[in-house]
């Protein structure tokens, strides 16, 4: 067991305090790393405010990792010590099912291993990388390309793969149409991405504030969704509509921009159900999908096409500090366009109290 720092959430509506969790011993097949920088997600958000339902206490949030190897263990081949590496929402699965064998791993038969608040194979609870040091099974640790530093690399295990994967399984590329629905974390992501992949791209948003972002990023079109008759003003539009929105919007209208043939795909999780009607869906042929993040091999391949296409997150570093100031930002919509974590500045901070 190693002890280390970490930013961990003691309740919900609870300001963060820095305390001391324990990372288990290394398995023949495990991977210490020393952890540079942690985005935060909204997810992580959601999870610690229990807005998706109770959680254990105290938790330490964090599914966007990037650091260095610092151990391995015996069993370890594909990584050494001081390579540059990523870590996203999981740390471990079964590996043995039809989903795990197919690379599908967060599909897991047996459920994969969260990288926070789940059941670790030790008996504890998963704690994520708002710290100084995380251990994961190799096959979940992916390589950080040369060319993107670990800073923008590090909201790239989450958002960049959760825009990457729907984007690539509905076939944006030249020719086609993509339409992103609001421009933060995840839909910076998915404009850059589906940019880089040939697409024509359009965002939609709720005023004109981010407009001259989104022409930055690569957009041609914008879409003010506030105002009247935007969305009806591109009915039968669009091949794809990326929704990356976690709050409840008018599901059917979007949908109704798509093309026949067309693809709502959801990446956000908002607190109500989908409401859309049964004719738009079998009258135009169209599909109302979701995607969750992606396996292990789609996740290097996401890496590696965001070197060879210099994609990085936009993002603001912070200290350990400004944490709870920072997810209140992002709520409001107010982070350009993804938060990370500085770790070392974890270690700064005086411990509080151990876990």
């Amino acid at each position: 067991m190693t002890a280390v720092q970490a930013l961990a959430m003691p309740a919900a509506g609870a300001a963060f305090e820095t305390i001391t969790i324990q990372r288990r011993a290394l398995r023949d097949d495990d991977v210490r790393i020393e952890i540079a920088y942690a985005g935060i997600c909204h997810s992580d958000i959601h999870t610690v405010r229990e807005e998706w339902g109770p959680i254990t206490f105290p938790l330490v949030p964090g599914h966007e990792i990037a650091g260095v190897v610092a151990e391995v263990g015996p069993a370890v081949t594909r990584v050494r010590v001081g390579d540059r590496v990523g870590v996203g929402c999981m740390v471990d699965s079964c590996g043995t099912c039809d989903a795990c064998k197919d690379g599908q791993e967060n599909y897991c038969r047996d459920g994969a291993v969260w990288t926070y608040g789940s059941d670790d194979v030790d008996g504890t609870t998963t704690q994520g990388g708002y710290s100084q040091q995380v251990v994961v099974a190799e096959r979940f640790v992916a390589r950080v390309p040369d060319g993107i530093g670990l800073d923008v690399a590090a909201p790239l295990l989450c958002a960049g793969i959760t825009t990457y994967n729907p984007l690539k399984r509905f076939g944006a590329g030249p020719g086609t149409t993509v339409a992103v629905v609001g421009l933060g974390g995840l839909g910076h992501m998915g404009v850059k991405i589906a940019v880089a992949m040939g697409a024509e791209v359009t965002v939609m948003s709720r005023t004109r504030a981010k407009e001259a972002d989104a022409r930055e990023l690569g957009a041609t079109g914008y879409v003010a969704t506030g105002e009247e008759g935007a969305l009806e003003a591109v009915a039968s539009t669009y091949d794809i509509v990326l929704n990356t929105v976690s709050a409840d919007l008018p599901v059917q209208a979007y949908l109704e921009t798509t093309r026949p043939r067309g693809a709502l795909v959801n990446v956000g999780l908002p607190p109500s159900d989908f409401v859309v009607s049964p004719w738009s869906v079998v009258g135009g042929s169209r599909i109302v999908a979701g995607s969750n993040i992606g396996g292990m091999a789609f996740t290097q391949e996401m890496l590696d096409f965001c070197a060879q296409h210099d994609i990085a997150a936009t993002i603001e570093t912070i200290s350990a500090d400004d944490v709870d100031a920072a997810y209140d930002r992002v709520v409001a919509g107010d982070v350009h366009y993804r938060a990370v974590i500085d770790v070392t500045s974890i270690g700064a901070a005086a411990t509080t109290s151990a876990h």
